[in-house]
């Protein structure tokens, strides 16, 4: 072996061999704050785009057209994408101790059930992640296609991603309304 091939493959070696050792990055964005500071104002922007309006001149369909309109929307589906990541890093702090948002609402977890349920069952919670992560590529593929009726199926998508996920960690134990609920007579 020559010199400058046995040089670089001990140089190699030894990359490989720090980065194994290395560190793992600490996560510094709580959950809570990714998803109050991310995900959902991103996921908002995307299910807002969208409305009918039944008005005196008909029905007016309300949703993307410009192109600044389409880019700040792809802006919110690129951040969802990597938030979605971002869940998946163990160590991620449910909040750093400030009060969950609707915490006063009964059956609403704490930080801390939240914390035992992801760290129960950790895959579990990264397929959530993951299934966040896959809705939101849907979102993003259906802006660059500027497409209306996709955005609004890919809307759909992330909204029971985000859905899937809260019913399992946020707020598994509260009360669900009858359904269908009971119908009464009005007075």
């Amino acid at each position: 072996m020559r010199p400058f091939h046995f040089t670089a493959a001990v140089l190699v070696l030894a990359a490989f061999s720090a980065a194994a050792f290395a560190p793992a990055a600490k996560p510094v964005a709580s959950i809570q704050e990714l998803m109050a500071g991310v995900i959902d104002p991103a996921a908002d922007a995307v299910w807002e785009s969208l409305s009918s309006e039944t008005g005196p001149n008909g029905i007016e369909e309300h949703f993307p057209r410009t192109a600044a309109e389409w880019a700040a929307l792809r802006k919110g589906a690129l951040d969802i994408v990597g938030a979605a990541k971002l869940l998946q890093v163990d160590g991620r702090p449910v909040s750093h101790g400030q009060p969950l948002e609707d915490a006063d609402v009964p059956g609403i977890s704490t930080a801390p059930q939240i914390r035992q349920a992801i760290d129960a069952d950790r895959a579990a919670f990264n397929a959530r992640a993951r299934e966040l992560h896959a809705a939101g590529r849907q979102v993003l593929a259906a802006i660059d296609a500027r497409s209306p009726q996709r955005l609004l199926a890919a809307g759909e998508k992330l909204d029971a991603a985000c859905e899937r996920c809260h019913a399992a960690y946020w707020y598994p134990n509260a009360a669900q309304p009858a359904w269908p609920a009971p119908l009464t007579k009005a007075p």
